[in-house]
């Protein structure tokens, strides 16, 4: 800065000697010509010290842990969508009703793109087994509702509550894990993520 300064008053005195005192007196040139200076002094180094962008970079590809939660959302987002439609055997649309893997199917297939087995019970062979202590918004949870283990399937939401497809006179509707009929009916849970869909769990 100090040499900046010494630079303004040799160039003030240039200005005097070419043009006279009388037509620069009168004027702050001094401290305009200073101020100028610094001004773009002072742009340089906060332009010099942005980050540079470049045309042809390109974005870092999304991680392993960004997909799964876009996924999710997707998965929660879509389920809550179908809210009140009724209940119908061997159903697999919004417009006729859905039984309980009609409902999930139609879920995974609209969020994630990816078909599901037509039946709980071939779900419940599908990606990882989870512990219940350990389920996460977007699991499968399977119980037993017709006297045979993986005969009902739900998607879970998160703080033990799930959305499904009940049963006949029902519709779409989000119910508690804990109260007693589901808790006595509880099979498991498996955590589906994209790209594991095919594989077969050899924990079941």
């Amino acid at each position: 800065m100090h040499m900046l300064h010494d630079s303004m008053n040799r160039f003030v005195e240039i200005l005097y000697t070419h043009f006279g005192q009388r037509y620069i007196r009168a004027m702050p040139i001094k401290k305009t010509i200073i101020g100028f200076f610094v001004a773009i002094a002072s742009t340089g180094a906060v332009l010099a010290s942005e980050p540079q962008y470049r045309g042809n970079d390109e974005a870092p590809p999304p991680s392993v842990f960004e997909r799964y939660t876009d996924s999710v959302r997707s998965l929660v987002d879509r389920s809550l969508n179908f809210l009140g439609v009724p209940y119908r055997m061997g159903g697999t649309s919004p417009l006729t009703g859905f039984d309980c893997s009609g409902f999930v199917g139609k879920v995974f297939a609209d969020a994630l793109g990816f078909g599901m087995p037509r039946t709980a019970a071939e779900m419940s062979q599908m990606g990882e087994q989870v512990s219940r202590t350990e389920l996460k918004p977007g699991d499968l949870v399977f119980f037993n509702t017709m006297r045979r283990t993986f005969s009902h399937v739900g998607i879970y939401l998160g703080n033990n509550q799930f959305v499904h497809a009940p049963s006949t006179g029902g519709v779409v509707r989000v119910e508690d894990m804990r109260i007693s009929y589901w808790a006595a009916r509880y099979d498991g849970a498996r955590r589906v993520l994209p790209g594991t869909q095919s594989r077969q769990s050899q924990t079941n």
